[in-house]
This record gives C-alpha cells, structure tokens and sequence, in this order.
C-alpha cells in the first residue's frame, strides 16, 4: 500500500518513521507541513492522486492546548477542517483513513473508564475541534478509523516526561497536579498498534488507546524521577485551583481499552513498563 503519514516531525510522527523500517512492505509518505500543508485542499488531492494513497495516518494536530484558547481559528483549521479535506480525498480512491484524537472530548466528570460510545463534552477549544474533526472523518470517508489516546510522550518532541527530566536536574522543588488523574501513552505503543491496525485492517469506528494503569501527574512525575534517578528535587502535590490555566483539563480522563484489545487480538503494556523504556531511551 502506498501510505501517507501527517504530522511526521511530531512524537508520533517520529516513532511511525521508527516503525516504517520494520514494515518495509508499504511505501510510506512522510509529511509535515513543508512537504504538505494539510489545510490547503487543491494540495491535499493533488498529493493523495498523484502518490496513488491508499491510507492516510493523520497524526498532524493543533495540540497547544492554552493556546488555542485564542488561536480558535487556526485550531479549527488544523483539527477540525484538515482531517475533512485528507478524509474526502482518500475516500475518492476508496481508501481508509486513521484519525487521531483525544481524551478531551470528554470534560473529565466520570468516576470509570471511558467508553467509546459514551456521550462527548468537550470543554476547551481544542477538545471540541477535535470532537468536530472526528465527526468530520467519519462523515467524509466510508473507511475511517478515530483513535483517541492521553497523556502522550516520547524521546521525540516537547512532552511532560522530557520536561519534569529537565525541571528535576534544574529545581530544588517542584509543584504538580495531584487531582488529575488518568493514564499516560507511549508514543511508540501507539505507533504500533497503528502498524497492527495497518497490516491487519482498519476496522471502521471509534476506538480508544493508551498505557495500562491509572495514575495522577503528580504520582507520575515521582515515577519519572525514580526512574531517571533524580533525587535532589521535591515534589509537592498541588490542587488544580492552585495551578489555573487557560483551557480546562478532564480531571478523570481514563479511557476503556476493552474494544481496541479484542478487536486487534492486542496487550497493552503497563505505563510504568513503557515510561522505564522511553526514560532509559532519553538518558542513553
């Protein structure tokens, strides 16, 4: 299959390349905005004819999420208008498409996991553009998959593990959010099971992906500096209303596996598991 990748220079962008070379049976087209503007339509359908697409992974997204508080526009744009243009245009060639989303689209007042089909809330600007981009790749293309995950990181990119890694070899103290709580994603967990979903097929419908585990930020950065051996910065829980932010964040936002497991015939590692590789990967 020929194979366009969105996004390419992002976390999962860069672990999709990584897992390319192990699924050397596609031709894949990494692009990031230089190579394709996902918001130019002409550009979207000249590319998707011309390289014969038979798949798109969107991995490109608005995903500065204070931000977009005030860049609504541009977010509407990226999240919710381009995955609609990539949509239509591999739909014309009867091709399929993997949509990525995200536990924002739901506002965080649950006490259990989230399900797939459970009702969307959305209360930010990004998590309502990308409820509509969700909406919009379904509506546009027959074959379409929407995957919504949390928590991601990875060596690649700007993400909370890299950034508690420099704040604990930088500060004496430290104050994170203890009343959040939800599952982290290694980015590269998720890049293979797209490479699962990929090679076995899509299966259109929403489906929802991260690490195994429930754990807070605040629990998650001890574990972050256990496992990089940071020992001189303390940590304080702190309540959300001590840390106020532009956009509202879920303040439960796990998300129920069971579907995306059974359907693939897949195992999700541990958060802990997954961290303890990235983290010996960033301190390599």
């Amino acid at each position: 299959m020929n194979i366009l990748i969105t996004g390419c220079n992002g976390q999962l962008g860069n672990e999709m390349q990584l897992l390319e070379k192990e699924n050397p049976q596609h031709t894949y087209y990494n692009t990031d905005v230089a190579e394709l503007d996902i918001t130019d339509q002409q550009a979207i359908e000249q590319f998707v004819n011309e390289h014969q697409i038979d798949g798109i992974v969107n991995c490109a997204a608005y995903t500065a999420v204070d931000k977009a508080e005030d860049n609504e526009e541009l977010c509407q744009k990226l999240n919710a208008e381009a995955p609609a243009y990539l949509a239509h245009a591999v739909d014309q060639r009867g091709g399929w498409m993997i949509q990525i989303s995200t536990d924002y689209v739901f506002d965080g007042t649950n006490h259990t996991p989230y399900t797939e089909d459970e009702d969307t809330c959305p209360n930010s600007v990004y998590g309502k553009t990308k409820l509509v981009g969700e909406l919009n790749v379904q509506k546009l293309c027959r074959r379409s998959m929407i995957i919504r995950t949390a928590w991601l990181y990875s060596s690649f990119g700007n993400n909370f593990v890299k950034t508690m890694i420099r704040l604990g070899k930088e500060k004496p103290q430290l104050g994170v959010i203890f009343d959040q709580i939800g599952t982290p994603t290694y980015a590269r967990d998720l890049a293979r099971v797209i490479m699962v979903v990929i090679n076995k097929g899509v299966q259109p419908g929403v489906y929802h992906f991260s690490n195994e585990g429930v754990i807070s930020w605040y629990d998650f950065t001890k574990a972050i500096h256990r496992l990089a051996n940071i020992s001189t910065c303390h940590v304080n829980p702190l309540h959300t209303s001590e840390y106020p932010t532009p956009a509202a964040r879920p303040h439960y936002s796990v998300l129920d596996k069971t579907k995306i497991k059974q359907t693939y015939g897949i195992e999700i590692p541990y958060w802990e598991e997954s961290l303890k590789e990235c983290v010996a990967e960033l301190l390599k």
